[in-house]
């Protein structure tokens, strides 16, 4: 009998990285012999009042293509009788094992029913995939959500040690085993805590019929370019990019700033008015519960493009980049910039890794623990433009080898990461 696996977070149908990565984990656990894999997703991921578009209606490409994997749209975060339906759902297929895509700590609400619910009627192993333990933009009630979210489940999934460090600190009373097999606990009132790696992703491949230098011309792009990918965050510090890549650019004409993704809150028709409703009330939560500093209301750091009089040299796609389209950005650069204000393992960085992109990287979060400074990437100081700067500089100077992030990725495989889920 194959064992039944259920990879519960947003389908493919849903924008962004915690999709493309609970797709791409339910893809490698359904290449494992003896596995039937289902992908049980949200229909709505968030509050109502949250002003943002977060289906995909830009991609055609199915990235299911092949599988033998079912995908069930079910869990509703505004409706509470879908979190039941869907624990119920979850029992009556049979499930051995749940792998839940922790994050944001706002879900915590519809996460931690099903979680209580599957612990009292079902045998299920229940894992936690850690993106995080609580997200970079700490408002007073995450804490409360993250309580009563996941502290009940069997395993967790963590991709650095930082992170366990943080569940460690947030649960202090609970007892947890650090492995790096994949083996469980066998200690009473222990929970398991797997040190893995975020995989590198494999949805996104090389075309090798891609006219890089054709794109180049049609696009501007100059000899050497710098690559800033996916949503615009505050956290990702793409202020730091632009400005960095200003001073480091002033004396050169052979580089360009490639900024390619959606403005986060930027989504929305702001003409209607179930769009201004749902800003203003947003807006109200956010000031109640976000610390001013967090709060990413005003954050528009495309506009220094303009202050510092760098529009030629830079290239910038403000817009959800489509699945089939993503090669094509990542083909036509010599390396990704990160220069984040806080970090978590990346998703980008992982995609990256996958078209063997060295990385540019900030201080900060687990940036020291995947990037060999001088190997795979080179690392900035923290919040210091001068260094990230010169980061760049040495970059063009000391060019990495690509073979070199290759070695890396070797090592950062989906299907060791299965394994390790599958395991005992």
């Amino acid at each position: 009998m194959p064992k039944t696996i259920v990879c519960f977070g947003p389908g493919p149908m849903f924008k962004g990285g915690i999709s493309n990565y609970n797709t791409s984990l339910a893809k490698a656990l359904d290449k494992m012999p003896d596995t039937d894999v289902h992908i049980v997703s949200w229909t709505q991921q968030y509050p109502a009042i949250v002003p943002r578009e977060f289906v995909d209606k830009s991609s055609k490409a199915n990235l299911l293509d092949g599988t033998d994997i079912k995908v069930t749209y079910i869990t509703n975060y505004n409706n509470p009788a879908s979190w039941y339906k869907t624990a119920k759902y979850i029992k009556d297929l049979g499930a051995e094992k749940i792998i839940i895509q922790w994050s944001i700590a706002i879900q915590g609400l519809p996460v931690g029913r099903i979680i209580n619910w599957l612990r009292k009627n079902s045998d299920i192993e229940i894992i936690v995939d850690l993106h995080f333990v609580l997200q970079k933009e700490k408002s007073k009630i995450d804490r409360f959500f993250l309580t009563i979210g996941i502290g009940n489940a069997h395993t967790y999934l963590v991709h650095s040690l930082k992170t366990f460090e943080e569940l460690k600190a947030f649960y202090p009373n609970k007892s947890f085993e650090l492995v790096y097999d994949g083996s469980r606990t066998k200690l009473v009132d222990t929970q398991t805590v797997v040190k893995l790696y975020h995989p590198i992703y494999d949805l996104f491949k090389p075309d090798p019929h891609f006219d890089i230098e054709a794109f180049k011309k049609e696009n501007g792009l100059r000899k050497h370019v710098f690559l800033f990918f996916g949503f615009i965050r505050k956290y990702k510090g793409l202020h730091q990019t632009i400005e960095s890549f200003a001073q480091f650019a002033k004396d050169r004409d052979d580089v360009s700033l490639l900024i390619c993704g959606e403005s986060f809150w930027n989504t929305l028709d702001s003409t209607k008015w179930s769009t201004k409703l749902k800003t203003a009330i947003f807006g109200t939560a956010k000031k109640i519960f976000l610390s001013k500093q967090d709060d990413e209301q005003n954050y528009r750091p495309l506009e220094l493009i303009k202050t510092l009089g760098i529009e030629e040299k830079c290239v910038v796609f403000n817009t959800f980049i489509a699945n089939e389209e993503v090669h094509k950005f990542f083909q036509v650069s010599d390396c990704a910039v990160l220069y984040y204000l806080t970090a978590t393992p990346s998703g980008i960085e992982s995609l990256s890794y996958n078209f063997n992109l060295p990385i540019l990287a900030s201080k900060v979060g687990h940036f020291p623990e995947t990037i060999k400074d001088g190997y795979n990437g080179y690392l900035a100081e923290d919040r210091d433009i001068d260094s990230m700067a010169n980061v760049m500089k040495k970059y063009i100077e000391h060019p990495l080898p690509k073979e070199n992030v290759a070695e890396i990725s070797e090592h950062l495989s989906w299907e060791n990461y299965a394994k390790a889920i599958l395991t005992d």
